[in-house]
């Protein structure tokens, strides 16, 4: 198994805003492994926030024995021998994932969701998600995301219904609502939530604090 990666910098069309945090790029590692004359490759995001960055992700990079990996993988033994490595970095773990996935469908000649028995008609589709930001920019990054059935929402805000009713003026596609832990009052976040599902919203993502909030 030989690995190579790439490091760069994603610049982001709008300012992505959500509780508490604004960030304008996102670092991005980009992993490319070789097994025989396959090549698989994987992602990893690193969020600012989440703690892992370039440096983080080349020092695990470099603790890997990749001689370890060979066809059929086994994954569950490879996810345990990479949390040996460090139990945390999930980001660059999840890129050696993907890359070793794409090679093994590869091999098979079969997509991941035959490999892994899933029905393809069952399949959650992908949502499109949507900072907090003012309600020009709002339409305008919805407009973008016309190919999507389903949008997701970061919320957390004193003007989360602005927020959604600036989407409900433009579309009435099906939303998702991901408020980052930035609700503080249950008894606001309760009367949110029912009014948030009488504006179609399917699920609510980390309403509150996980430490405070428990039970």
């Amino acid at each position: 198994m030989q690995a190579v990666h790439i490091s760069y910098n994603l610049e982001l069309k709008h300012p992505f805003s959500i509780t508490g945090f604004t960030r304008t790029s996102t670092p991005l590692l980009l992993l490319k492994l070789t097994y025989e004359n396959t090549d698989g490759y994987g992602e990893a995001s690193m969020v600012p926030y989440l703690g892992e960055n370039y440096n983080s992700a080349e020092a695990f990079l470099d603790q890997v024995d990749w001689a370890r990996f060979t066809f059929p993988f086994n994954f569950e033994e490879i996810v345990t021998y990479l949390d040996s490595i460090s139990a945390g970095n999930p980001a660059i773990k999840a890129a050696i994932d993907i890359a070793l996935n794409d090679i093994n469908g590869k091999i098979r000649q079969k997509p991941c969701f035959e490999i892994y028995q899933a029905d393809a008609a069952k399949m959650p589709v992908t949502s499109y998600t949507i900072g907090m930001d003012k309600p020009e920019i709002i339409k305008e990054k919805v407009a973008g995301a016309k190919d999507f059935k389903v949008l997701k929402i970061k919320l957390g805000s004193a003007n989360d219904k602005e927020l959604i009713n600036t989407i409900r003026s433009v579309s009435d596609l099906p939303l998702y609502v991901d408020a980052n832990q930035g609700w503080t009052e249950r008894k606001m976040a309760i009367d949110l939530i029912y009014w948030l599902h009488d504006q179609g919203v399917l699920l609510i993502e980390q309403p509150m604090d996980k430490k405070k909030h428990r039970g």
